[in-house]
């Protein structure tokens, strides 16, 4: 018998066995990571130094509305990461979102329907739009497209300002009907089916469940038919469209998936806060959820699911925290510093460094990746035939 043919083939090891389990089950994966997350921070807060920060209820208000971020970052990256479809004017389909809800629970049409139906309505309703902006901006590409979003972000807040008898005006709307389960669950002293500012638990499940169904849906989708064709117009759309592709129908359902998750994050806002206003829906928030896109590594849903949260925790509590400390401690120059006034320069000193330095991000996309590392490593590997070892 040869040497070859008694080399035992390598057994698997754990973390190539846990891998190909992910690959083959990414639904059931995504689900027992959920549920192990959902699970785990609430316990993590109440360890040393996260205690000293905040309270448990406090953190878990502060993880309600990082998920709400996180659900705004999921649907621009359906957009931006994976159509390449440059979305401004993202937070328009949020404001569509929460003003929905309100208009239909709360006193102001005098309209009580409950929570339960309309998140999926309201989801509905913000895609419908999603498609009314994304159809008159089939043929532009770019710094074009991104103009016209960025006007209908600008438009949508402004209609809201101005319309007092449809949208309640400057003041928006208020007193809106928060969800209800006929029955309480307490758990440990806590009430986790009560949703309120003091017991948060119940908008907390409710948050988790929400991203769960979002993050299976959005893997499905990027492994699917209709993922392959936004991987191929980002890539070139005239190629795209040579091969075959409908671009049309594959834009417009670019621009309709991704604004329903907006509309899921809007309707689960209106509902926690018990009120909606025009300036909570400005620019800003898009700003705020592009750079998390672009931190966090933008086409990786993941990879922008954990940077979208980071980033969130160091805006609402670290900054604030950090000004605290500088406060009690008397530092020169620090301590008049309020370093939440200047988290958009934070902002754009971390995305200067990451465009020199990590352009695809903290967590990248292994396909962007190779396309934003393809010229350097060309270079490397490059070799002229003149300086070719012949195989011997």
């Amino acid at each position: 018998m040869s040497a070859a043919a008694k080399v035992m083939p390598r057994r698997p090891g754990l973390r190539e066995r846990m891998r190909e389990f992910a690959g083959r089950h990414r639904s059931t994966t995504i689900l027992l990571g959920m549920l192990a997350i959902t699970l785990v921070l609430p316990f993590i807060v109440l360890l040393p130094p996260f205690s000293g920060f905040l309270t448990q209820n406090v953190w878990v208000e502060q993880f309600n509305t990082a998920g709400i971020y996180i659900l705004l970052v999921l649907g621009l990256n359906i957009v931006i990461g994976m159509a390449g479809l440059l979305d401004l004017g993202y937070a328009a389909f949020f404001a569509i979102g929460a003003y929905s809800y309100a208009a239909v629970a709360s006193q102001f049409t005098g309209i009580h329907i409950p929570f339960w139906p309309w998140l999926i309505m309201g989801a509905i309703i913000a895609a419908l739009f999603g498609v009314t902006l994304g159809a008159p901006t089939l043929r532009l590409r770019g710094d074009y497209l991104a103009i016209v979003t960025l006007g209908f972000g600008e438009i949508v807040p402004v209609f809201f300002t101005n319309s007092a008898e449809l949208a309640g005006g400057t003041n928006g709307i208020s007193a809106i009907d928060r969800p209800s389960l006929p029955f309480d669950v307490n758990i440990a002293g806590q009430c986790v089916t009560c949703f309120s500012a003091s017991q948060p638990w119940g908008f907390y499940i409710t948050m988790g469940l929400i991203l769960t169904g979002v993050l299976i849906l959005c893997y499905r989708l990027q492994d699917s038919r209709l993922g392959r064709s936004w991987n191929a117009i980002r890539e070139d759309e005239l190629a795209a469209s040579s091969s075959g592709i409908n671009t049309v129908t594959t834009k417009l359902l670019a621009f309709a998936i991704g604004a329903s998750t907006s509309g899921f994050a809007g309707v689960f806002s209106a509902a926690r806060n018990v009120a909606v206003a025009p300036v909570q829906f400005g620019f800003t928030v898009s700003f705020t959820v592009l750079a998390m896109i672009v931190l966090g590594g933008m086409g990786n849903i993941w990879g922008v699911a954990i940077g979208g949260f980071t980033i969130f925790v160091v805006q609402q509590v670290f900054l604030p925290q950090l000004t605290n400390f500088f406060n009690s401690v008397q530092v020169p120059i620090l301590s008049d510093i309020d370093f939440v006034q200047y988290q958009f320069l934070l902002y754009g000193i971390a995305l200067v460094l990451m465009m020199l330095f990590r352009p695809e991000g903290l967590f990248p996309n292994v396909r962007r990746r190779r396309e934003l590392h393809t010229e350097s490593a060309g270079a490397e590997e490059l070799v002229s035939p003149d300086e070719a070892t012949p195989e011997v």
